[in-house]
């Protein structure tokens, strides 16, 4: 890549928890960013957001000591996206939306430009409907947190092309993320495993079968998972988890992706996870 190219930078849409997550990255490892939201006061927020991540990250020795962070801008429009390297789409998870927002971006950017869905199960031949040219389209699952998770679901549409999936796996292996590619389904790999998981560890807590602290502690100690399904869901956000199952079912007809009504509950009330301060668990004043 030479030096004008990696001046241009990379244009994230969404400035969310993954939007955040995933501009924090990408300066961390000295990409410019112009990451782009249409809530001028979100956008400062995700300033601040960003530069505390960026802190940690350095603090656990998840970034290059040797690379300086990249530039960081902030904007209204998506204009960048004219004379970007690649643009991450991580706005809300939302199917109508997302094709919407990407229908527009993709007008504005050159051909052979990787337009990237970052998506936990939408189907990116879906999306690809929308937008310009659906070769350049494929999908991305970062895991929240981006600095400290270093897999990648990539996700391959029946129509995205060999240059598009090749362009997105060298910007991932520049920010050393380990990636494998899967093909277009909805949930993918890991949603379809995961999120039906925590949505049965919810029932289990709403039917009294167990408490949020021991079913986590029966699946870290018996079964390995590193931080329990339910402070998992904290990490992902409640509201975008009963969107994700939603979608799920929506697609695949499976009733265990059919959000339960205990999820539903900490949705309406605001109890959101990490974010808003309280999930299943309780967090303070939260994270933006």
């Amino acid at each position: 890549m030479s030096t004008d190219q990696q001046a241009r930078g990379i244009v994230v849409l969404g400035a969310g928890v993954m939007g955040t997550g995933i501009t924090a990255l990408a300066l961390g490892f000295g990409l410019r960013v112009t990451l782009v939201d249409v809530d001028r006061a979100v956008l400062d927020r995700a300033a601040a957001a960003v530069r505390l991540q960026l802190r940690h990250a350095r603090m656990m020795g998840a970034l290059p000591e040797e690379c300086s962070p990249g530039e960081l801008v902030t904007a209204l429009t998506a204009e960048a996206a004219a004379r970007a390297d690649a643009v991450i789409e991580a706005i809300t998870e939302d199917a109508a939306l997302k094709a919407k927002v990407l229908g527009e971006v993709s007008a504005l950017m050159p051909a052979g430009v990787p337009l990237i869905s970052n998506t936990s199960g939408i189907p990116i031949d879906e999306l690809a409907e929308a937008v310009a040219r659906p070769q350049d389209l494929l999908g991305t699952h970062f895991m929240n947190p981006t600095y400290l998770i270093t897999m990648v679901e990539v996700v391959r549409g029946p129509r995205t092309g060999d240059a598009a999936l090749a362009a997105t796996l060298e910007l991932l292996s520049r920010v050393r993320r380990q990636c494998v590619v899967v093909a277009d389904s909805p949930g993918f790999v890991t949603s379809r495993l995961l999120h039906p998981m925590i949505n049965d560890a919810a029932r289990l807590v709403q039917e009294g079968t167990a408490g949020v602290a021991d079913v986590d502690r029966l699946m870290e100690g018996c079964l390995g998972h590193p931080t329990g399904p339910l402070r998992t869901a904290d990490l992902i956000g409640i509201d975008n988890l009963v969107d994700a199952l939603d979608a799920l079912h929506e697609r695949t007809g499976d009733e265990r992706s059919r959000p339960c009504a205990l999820l539903r509950e900490k949705v309406r009330a605001g109890d959101l996870g990490r974010k808003s301060g309280r999930g299943f668990y309780d967090y303070g004043e939260g994270i933006s």
